[in-house]
């Protein structure tokens, strides 16, 4: 735990305001059934899209069918 507090100590926490949260609600309506998107998965993005930065993960397929939002794979996996 100390690793981990040590570690998380250099980023900033940034809380989804309400509107973000209604967009994300909006964007888990629309794409839950038709691609599987959960509803966690909407709140990260509609952050990501919300502060204008893109959103790095591995998972660029899965984020694919949010409008506006920029993904980045981190590095290639091997």
């Amino acid at each position: 735990m100390q690793q981990i507090r040590r570690l998380i100590a250099n980023f900033e926490v940034v809380w989804a305001t309400a509107e973000t949260c209604n967009q994300a609600l909006e964007v888990f309506a629309e794409y839950n059934l038709s691609h599987g998107l959960g509803l966690i998965d909407a709140l990260i993005d509609q952050t990501s899209i919300s502060l204008g930065v893109p959103l790095h993960t591995f998972n660029v397929k899965h984020y694919a069918v949010i409008p506006m939002l920029t993904t980045v794979q981190p590095y290639e996996r091997r």
